[in-house]
């Protein structure tokens, strides 16, 4: 299991375990985190599971997708550091992980 804690944007931290090759957006849903609403089940349609990738993490992470770009860009708040919950896959390397959520999705 892989360590990833999501922070609300109330500031609530949720540490929770996550199997490698679930990705992020499973991850929250599957242990009932508030504020991602993963409307359209991790199809990359919604922008819905919206998070915030913090800063030591997100050369780790890699770059946006062509789809992801497209979908995101309906979201509110968009950062920088914004990426879709649903497009980032889990895996051993991303334990310690930490994400934040915006204020709405």
């Amino acid at each position: 299991m892989v360590k990833i804690t999501y922070i609300t944007f109330s500031g609530n931290a949720h540490v929770v375990d996550v199997p490698p090759g679930e990705t992020l957006m499973r991850g929250a849903r599957d242990n009932n985190i508030p504020g991602i609403d993963a409307d359209c089940g991790g199809a990359c349609v919604c922008g819905t599971c919206h998070v915030y990738i913090a800063p030591d993490w997100r050369a780790k992470l890699g770059k946006r997708t062509e789809i992801e770009e497209a979908t995101i860009e309906f979201s509110s708040d968009v950062k920088e550091n914004s990426r879709l919950a649903c497009q980032i896959t889990v895996c051993a390397e991303m334990d310690g992980l930490v994400v934040h959520m915006p204020e709405t999705q």
